[in-house]
């Protein structure tokens, strides 16, 4: 019975701690409108009106490592250089959903 009970127990565990979920991929949809509330002034059309050759398109992304959507996230949220950060400006889920679209132009061609 005790030998029951601990296979019981490690089954559970493996099954809700040994799988890892899915990361929150944002919803690009979404993030359109919020890239045009808060991004459009500077990076209209995908260009960078900072500076021309750091914009987002897919090989500028790719040469910089910002290929991603944790690389995206992370410049959204903590900025850099002339980008300012968007930590308490945007919640979570808006960082994830402009995340999402940044990354769907970039693969699109804006």
């Amino acid at each position: 019975m005790k030998r029951l009970i601990l296979v019981l127990l490690l089954v559970f565990a493996v099954a809700t701690l040994g799988f890892n979920r899915p990361a929150f991929a944002g919803d690009a949809a979404k993030g359109a409108a919020v890239f045009t509330a808060n991004c459009n002034a500077c990076h209209l059309g995908g260009k960078n009106v900072v500076n021309a050759t750091k914009t987002l398109n897919k090989a500028d992304l790719e040469k910089y490592d910002m290929l991603s959507l944790d690389a995206i996230k992370y410049q959204i949220t903590k900025g850099k250089k002339a980008m300012p950060a968007f930590l308490g400006r945007l919640t979570d889920e808006q960082i994830d959903d402009v995340a999402a679209y940044v990354l769907a132009q970039a693969e699109k061609g804006w």
